[in-house]
């Protein structure tokens, strides 16, 4: 599953949610896909300081910290569907 990490430099709690999503990723099998919203003028439009954002499919799974409850009921709603 491809779970979007929406960041931004030097954010602490950027920082904090990629320390904390490599062990719960590494278990579930996950792939990152780190996005720096300062590279995108929509982006930081959309998220401005409501970041970091885990987002899969475009739906928002967690912002600010991490809610591994939020992450792993993704990862399983997304394997119901198959």
């Amino acid at each position: 599953m491809n779970i979007v990490f929406y960041h931004r430099p030097d954010c602490h709690l950027c920082e904090d949610m990629a320390r904390a999503l490599a062990p719960l990723a590494a278990e579930l099998g996950l792939t990152i896909r780190a996005v720096d919203i300062e590279s995108d003028p929509d982006l930081e439009a959309r998220y401005g300081l409501k970041v970091p954002v885990l987002a899969h499919d475009g739906t928002e799974i967690c912002c600010y910290r991490l809610d591994e409850g939020a992450v792993r009921q993704a990862v399983a709603a997304k394997k119901a569907k198959r």
